[in-house]
Order: C-alpha cells, then structure tokens, then sequence
C-alpha cells in the first residue's frame, strides 16, 4: 500500500480530533442555524440541556440545495413522543422555510443517556467529536478522547447485522411503483443506506489505517485500498450518499449483497456492538 498522509484527523497525541464549528458555517446557511437555534429554544425551553450540529453545515462542506442540517438535540430527561413530535415538526417547518437546505432532522437523546457507559463509545464518541456545540452546556467536558482503534469500530458500528432485517422493511414500505411519492421514499432510502454502509466500511479498516476522516469519497477510498474486490462497490455507494438516486435496485443490492457480507466481516474482525436497551427490530 502506499503511504499514509500525514493525519488530518487526529491530534498530536493521536486522538480523534473534534471536527466542525460553528465559524465553519457558510454564510448562506447561517440563516438557517440562527432559526433552528431560536426553535429549540422555543420548542423545549427549560427542558433543554444542550443542542449540537454535526454534518456538512458545521464542517463547511454543506452544498445549497443539497444538503441537510443536522441537530442533535439532549434534553434534561429522556425524550418524550410528544418531544419528538415538537422535534419533527421543528425541522419540518424550518425545511420549508429555506429551501437552502434539503431537509432538516434533529436526533433526540436524554442527558444521561449520552453520558452513560453503554454509550461511552458510540453516543459518546459522537457528541464529543462529530458535534459542534450550539447551546447550552457541552457534554464532550464529560467524556473521554478517543483513539480509532477496534473497540470505538465495534461499539460505532458493530450492529449493521440487526440493521439490515429494519432496512428490508423501510424498503419494502417504500415501494417499487413509479410514482413521484415512492421515488422520493426511495431516493431518500439510498442516501441515507448508502452514507451508513460507507461509514460502516470506513469504521472497519480505520484502526488498520489509523486516522479518522469524514469525508464519504474519502472512506470510500480508504476502505478500497484494504478490500479491492469490494473497493467499486464502495465507491458508488459514496457517490450515490451525496447524489441518490430512487432505483429499487441499488436498495435490494445493498440488504442482499453489500450489507450481509460487511456484517460478517465486521463482526469477524471486531466483533458484535454490546447490546443497547432499545434494540429490539
């Protein structure tokens, strides 16, 4: 293989470096983040610990029109249906407000549950170095660094084997019909499977590679240079997480193909992600 480049991820004790910030934001989405702020606020008030962005808009690679804003929203409890609710009609009304964006989600989690041991390394991890703070008290002061080694692989993505039976039924839900509703389901399925399978063989070789990168094509790259013959697949996978597609058949390819055999060979070379509390299918 060829030389490694020097570390764009880590930091000098070899740590995975926080990524993103709010100076990162482009102009034209700041807009957007000043009103998704102001909403928080207004949708959870005292009940609100903190609120992050992670993604391309705090990374300063979010592309207008297409790319959506990503919240990750703790709350002093857990999470209520009634807060999801507030949560989806947040990034709904906000989605329609600037068509800069391509939609907008907001991940809703309770204090405790991100500062426990069960998600130290998962949960954890991805506050304390996808996230960028936006309000309130930043829970990364409470939690470890992070080395790319095999045990944050195994706990970060450790469980594509129980995802894969909920991805049939979410593509099955979509449809094959040819209508422009079934289209979108479907072009919004292939996104977001294809960004998970391409992290997912990216976390797999990363603690071979050892260095941490965001990028899709990049993964996509690393990972091929370990696994040649899956290397293609791969990298149309990245493509198609920033430019998807509604074709029924890359579906079926990814939960038939492409996901059973990276399930295996994630859970032979680190093994199973430690069961969570809410994992039933």
């Amino acid at each position: 293989m060829a030389e490694k480049a020097p570390s764009r991820g880590l930091d000098a004790q070899g740590y995975i470096a926080r990524e993103g910030s709010l100076a990162r934001v482009p102009s034209t989405f700041r807009p957007v983040v000043a009103l998704a702020r102001d909403r928080l606020l207004d949708a959870f008030g005292a009940r609100l610990h903190s609120a992050y962005l992670y993604g391309s808009v705090p990374r300063g690679t979010a592309r207008v029109g297409r790319s959506d804003l990503d919240l990750l929203v703790a709350l002093h409890e857990e999470p209520t249906a009634a807060d999801r609710a507030a949560a989806a009609a947040l990034g709904a009304a906000v989605d329609r407000e600037f068509p800069e964006v391509d939609g907008v989600a907001a991940l809703l989690y309770g204090r405790e549950r991100l500062l426990s041991d069960a998600e130290t390394y998962d949960l954890g991890w991805f506050v304390a170095c996808l996230c960028t703070p936006l309000l309130g008290d930043d829970l990364a002061e409470y939690l470890p660094r992070y080395r790319p080694d095999s045990h944050l692989a195994r706990e970060t993505n450790g469980d594509l084997a129980l995802l894969l039976p909920r991805w049939r039924r979410r593509i099955e839900a979509a449809g094959n019909a040819a209508d422009p509703a079934s289209e979108a389901a479907r072009r919004r399925l292939v996104r977001f499977l294809s960004r998970h399978l391409v992290r997912t063989g990216f976390t797999l070789v990363m603690p071979r590679w050892n260095d941490w990168t965001s990028d899709l094509t990049e993964m996509a790259d690393v990972f091929g240079s370990y696994y040649e013959q899956r290397a293609w697949e791969m990298q149309t996978a990245a493509g198609l997480g920033h430019e998807p597609n509604g074709d029924p058949a890359v579906l079926r390819r990814y939960v038939d193909d492409l996901g059973p055999w990276l399930a295996d060979e994630y859970a032979r070379v680190h093994g199973v992600k430690a069961p969570r509390p809410d994992e039933a299918a």
